[in-house]
């Protein structure tokens, strides 16, 4: 199976902001990211997507998506919409514990990590993506995805930098995984 990561295009937000699950308008066109990135797809495949309108407007330039709450950003709980500078040294905490923290309110990236696999074995379990499969979501989601199939650690997870409108494409085989190319 042919697996597209795609990142939703580039948000509408300040820099430093925390923005999580928070829902954003886009700064880039998702019709023309869709056209850029059309090339690069299979000529078949299903399409899911998270529901965040980031990542929703450019699957739905793309095609007909199925949505699933599971593929959306990790939730920073208080800290959504909040300058990163303005909360503090709380940022230490999560710095000390980059899987298990949790912003007050919100999700730690290993509970995230787990909603995502969870739909992740779903679809992949159902037969899904015969010929291919393409979802768009966000950077974290996509993280443990890819770092989950390619047999890295989770603490590696991070190193995955995923381009705003980008797609990467994993083959996944029988006997094994094969990262085909990174962010086009």
């Amino acid at each position: 199976m042919q697996l597209h990561l795609i990142r939703h295009p580039r948000p509408a937000v300040a820099p430093g902001i925390c923005y999580g699950q928070t829902d954003l308008g886009l700064a880039e066109c998702p019709a023309t990211v869709a056209e850029r990135l059309r090339p690069l797809l299979p000529e078949t495949f299903a399409l899911h997507t998270s529901p965040l309108a980031r990542a929703r407007l450019l699957a739905e330039a793309l095609g007909t998506p199925r949505e699933d709450e599971r593929l959306k950003e990790i939730h920073f709980g208080d800290w959504e919409g909040r300058n990163f500078a303005d909360i503090g040294s709380a940022i230490d905490d999560w710095a000390a514990d980059p899987l298990g923290f949790r912003a007050p309110g919100g999700e730690s990236p290993r509970e995230m990590a787990a909603r995502v696999l969870a739909w992740l074995e779903e679809v992949t379990g159902a037969g899904n993506g015969e010929h291919g499969l393409v979802v768009v979501a966000h950077g974290g989601p996509l993280r443990a995805i890819a770092g989950h199939l390619l047999g890295m650690p989770p603490e590696r997870w991070i190193g995955l930098d995923f381009g705003c409108g980008q797609v990467t494409r994993i083959d996944v085989e029988r006997w094994g995984v094969v990262l085909k190319w990174f962010n086009r």
